[in-house]
C-alpha cells in the first residue's frame, strides 16, 4: 500500500465529491479547503492581479495574505484557502478585484 498522508494517519475521509473549476470538473474530498482541492488536480493559480494579470494562487495557506482570492458560486474575493470545498461549488479565475460589473 502506498504511504499518503491519510494513510499514515488512519484517516477514513467520506466519499469524494465533484466540483468545478472554470467549466472543468474536479474531484475534491470532504475536509479539503477550495485551495487544496485545486492543488490536489494540479492547479496552481486561481486569480489574477488587479495591475499586470499575474496570476496568483495560495501564497500563505492560513488566509492572511489573500492571494487566493476566487470567485465561489458567483461571490468574489472569497480566500480559497479558508473556504470548504462543497458539493457542486463552482469557483471561476477571479480577474483583479473581482468587480469587474462596477468597472466604468
Amino acid at each position: 500500500m502506498a504511504r499518503t498522508p491519510a494513510g499514515l494517519v488512519r484517516a477514513e475521509p467520506g466519499p469524494p465529491f465533484e466540483i468545478t473549476f472554470d467549466g472543468r470538473t474536479l474531484t475534491a474530498l470532504p475536509g479539503q479547503s477550495i485551495a487544496a482541492a485545486l492543488w490536489g488536480a494540479g492547479i496552481l493559480a486561481w486569480r489574477t492581479t488587479r495591475e499586470g494579470n499575474r496570476p496568483r494562487g495560495a501564497f500563505c495557506g492560513i488566509g492572511q495574505c489573500y492571494d487566493c482570492l476566487a470567485t465561489v458560486n458567483g461571490e468574489p474575493n472569497r480566500r480559497a484557502c479558508l473556504v470548504p470545498a462543497r458539493p457542486g461549488d463552482a469557483i471561476t479565475t477571479q480577474e483583479g478585484h473581482g468587480h469587474a460589473e462596477l468597472s466604468v
